[in-house]
């Protein structure tokens, strides 16, 4: 094969940050993996967006901190006028920081990678695996149907914790595209519901915190980041802590309490789905409502597997709805569904799930 041939079959790529380092630094990463073909760059939004439109690149990467216009404004008009798969690259280091990030994937960027020591980060090749696997993973994401999600506030009552301990249960598993996900669920789930939610979803620590609050600000449960030995009860959601995994076990009295732990990334990720899963095949045997979402990967599979072997209840995204059909993907040929349900149906589909769990108790 030529070499003008293995270049025409890299993915084109445009760079988009207001430091000249950085673009340079992303450039040269990128260039150097031999998988992806560096097309141009910009200096911020607005040279983001005629780029764009003139070279038509496959992909970009986009800083979420620029002057004139910012990433999160930029990519707004990318997603409206001429949708394509967006890397966010965040400095984020505090919940603003954070809350701007995860409104992008809302927006619907794949995937961001955090830059390591700020907005210039003269080490960014410390995070140069993460930035090509984002965009691998961007190159197969799906973005047919994609429509972007203006949060709005809950209002009316807000749902109560259950005084006693939680007796059902439903856990979410999701990774790319997953807070995009996670926003057009949770808030559908309603203030009476029956259960204990549990949520994974594959990120880093800081941005769960910043991503239960948003949740929790659209929602009528309650939603929070777990806190190691916290009581579980119903009409709540807990939302793993980024960088700890999150089991379930029964305390002295026999309440269902959460215990977060530093052991091993499972799948390569830590928080990860099937540590909780088995964990609530083995507390709650039945009495569960599993749920895989877009991701890549397979993390969640062998977890599902194990809840439907205990009688509990599966249900996975659809290939036309999801971001990255691989959590889904894996979960269905290894573990099979009770139910296999495009996103917006996700909602409505865990309810009717486990209202036929009350009615069995």
């Amino acid at each position: 094969m030529s070499s003008d041939a293995g270049a025409a079959k890299r993915r084109t790529v445009l760079v988009v940050d207001d430091s000249a380092f950085m673009r340079k630094v992303i450039t040269d990463v990128l260039e150097r993996s031999g998988e992806f073909r560096v097309v141009g760059t910009a200096r911020n939004g607005f040279d983001a967006l005629k780029q764009v439109h003139a070279l038509d690149p496959d992909l970009v990467t986009l800083d979420v901190d620029m002057p004139e216009l910012d990433g999160i404004q930029a990519l707004g008009y990318i997603m409206s006028e001429m949708p394509r798969p967006v890397v966010m690259l965040s400095a984020a280091t505090t919940s603003s920081g954070h809350d701007a990030t995860l409104r992008a994937l809302e927006l619907g960027a794949v995937d961001f990678v955090r830059k390591p020591s700020g907005p210039i980060s003269l080490d960014l090749v410390k995070v140069s695996d993460r930035l090509l696997g984002a965009l691998r993973a961007a190159a197969q994401a799906n973005l047919s149907g994609l429509r972007m999600i203006v949060p709005e506030p809950v209002t009316g009552p807000r749902a109560v914790d259950s005084p006693r301990g939680a007796t059902r249960v439903v856990a979410i598993a999701c990774s790319t595209g997953g807070p995009r996900a996670l926003a057009e669920v949770i808030p559908h789930l309603p203030r009476e519901l029956d259960a204990a939610v549990f949520v994974v979803q594959h990120m880093p620590a800081g941005f769960t915190h910043s991503l239960a609050q948003r949740l929790d600000a659209l929602s009528p449960l309650r939603v929070t980041e777990a806190s190691d030995d916290e009581q579980v009860h119903h009409r709540h959601v807990y939302v793993a802590p980024g960088g700890r995994h999150m089991r379930i076990v029964r305390g002295h009295d026999g309440t269902p309490i959460i215990r977060l732990d530093d052991s091993p990334p499972v799948w390569g990720v830590r928080p990860a789905a099937d540590p909780l899963f088995r964990s609530l095949a083995s507390v709650f045997e039945e009495a569960v409502v599993a749920t895989v979402l877009t991701g890549m990967g397979r993390d969640g599979a062998e977890g599902l597997r194990v809840i439907r072997q205990a009688g509990g209840r599966g249900i996975v995204q659809d290939r036309e709805t999801s971001t990255i059909y691989g959590m889904p993907q894996a979960a269905l040929q290894l573990a099979g569904a009770d139910r296999i349900v495009a996103l917006d149906s996700v909602a409505a589909t865990i309810v009717d799930l486990t209202a036929a769990l009350v009615h069995a108790t």
